[in-house]
């Protein structure tokens, strides 16, 4: 039997560096929440089964959605930190999603992920014991500067990939490494880093660079400009 695909987005989360009242995921973009934008790249794809979101106890903008594309949409409380959301999501996937169940966690807030970089990713993690993330090489020359914001030197980037999300590991590895960094007190900042602590080696799926993480006000003008170059963009069901 294939195992299961599944999709965990962490939601719980308010925002604060883009400012403003409303949680960035339920900021709008081409009509429509930034959330729902994700929610719909991933529940549109054939290999995906459903989705699971982490939210906030006391988030009273969620609809209410219980499937997007015919599929399964969930939810559950989610935690202080985004590992801890995930973690919390890993608990609350249904029973007959299993530890070698694939997990695609996801931004909420990068909703223009496109349909073949989720297929290069799942192929390459379903061959891959250690998972994958999707990225992209550095490109930009780096500077490191001190506290006065004066260059110190120049970095090489020759090895170094911006992450993205998705991200994708089997069930009970990412479970097991999440709750290890709990364990440890050790905060991290994507899945990939837990794995790394376990001495994992997760794969590099060099993905669209338009697959853009909303942080400011100035990203959200930007993806809206993307949808709009985009016509046909998702659909609800």
């Amino acid at each position: 039997m294939t195992p299961r695909i599944w999709a965990v987005l962490p939601a719980a989360g308010r925002g604060t560096r883009f400012g403003g009242e409303v949680p960035k995921q339920y900021l709008e973009a081409a009509g429509k929440p930034l959330i729902a934008h994700a929610l719909d790249a991933l529940l549109s794809h054939p290999r995906i089964d459903g989705a699971l979101v982490a939210l906030a106890a006391d988030d009273a903008r969620w609809p209410g959605w219980t499937s997007r594309h015919g599929k399964p949409l969930l939810r559950c409380n989610g935690g202080g930190e985004r590992a801890d959301s995930v973690l919390a999501a890993l608990h609350a996937l249904p029973s007959d999603v299993g530890d070698d169940a694939l997990i695609l966690v996801h931004d909420a807030a990068r909703p223009n992920v496109h349909a073949g970089d989720i297929d290069r990713l799942i192929d390459v993690a379903t061959t891959h014991a250690d998972g994958a993330i999707l990225g992209a090489p550095v490109r930009d020359t780096l500077k490191r500067a001190d506290a006065a914001a004066h260059i110190v030197a120049t970095e090489p980037r020759s090895a170094l990939w911006r992450a993205f999300t998705p991200q994708a590991f089997r069930r009970g590895a990412l479970t097991a490494a999440l709750e290890r960094a709990r364990a440890d007190g050790v905060v991290v900042t994507d899945e990939a880093m837990a794995m790394e602590r376990m001495g994992a080696h997760p794969a590099l799926v060099e993905g669209r660079e338009d697959n853009l993480k909303v942080t400011t006000p100035s990203d959200l003008t930007l993806m809206e400009w993307l949808f709009q170059s985009r016509p046909g963009q998702g659909g609800s069901e």
